[in-house]
């Protein structure tokens, strides 16, 4: 038998061991890089912003575990005496900003705008609706 022969048997199959490491390395890199960038895209980028109208409905304080401030404005197409909502659709959000509370609950029943910011999918800290309500005024 070679001596050589034998040698040469175990540098092949550790050569292919290591080049087999080194793609499976990169692999993983990759499906990692991928699944941080759809993790981002689906719960943390704004996919929408903007500002909405409405007669503030509801707002409260809701959660098991994670307490979060829910609202509901109606949004009104057309309306009538007395602050009367005709043909309205409801617009659910959620409160980014806890500093706006005490504003939030002064306001209820009157008519509003406020500033949201769409993201793309909800997560279950942040509260029940994709639509973050950070800043709030008193439409005249």
């Amino acid at each position: 038998m070679n001596p050589t022969s034998a040698s040469s048997k175990p540098s092949i199959f550790s050569g292919l061991i290591a080049k087999t490491k080194k793609v499976l390395k990169w692999l993983l890199f990759l499906i990692l890089l991928f699944g941080a960038i759809f993790i981002y895209w689906k719960y943390f980028y704004t996919y929408s912003e903007g500002y909405r109208a409405g007669l503030l409905q509801k707002f409260s304080s809701k959660g098991t575990f994670f307490k979060t401030y829910e609202g509901e404005l109606i949004l009104s197409s057309v309306s009538s005496n007395n602050n009367v909502a005709i043909a309205s659709e409801k617009f659910f959000f959620t409160l980014a900003n806890k500093a706006l509370v005490r504003q939030f609950d002064a306001l209820q029943g009157d008519n509003i705008i406020v500033h949201y910011k769409q993201k793309n999918a909800v997560v279950f800290w942040r509260g029940d609706s994709a639509y973050l309500v950070d800043s709030v005024k008193l439409k005249r």
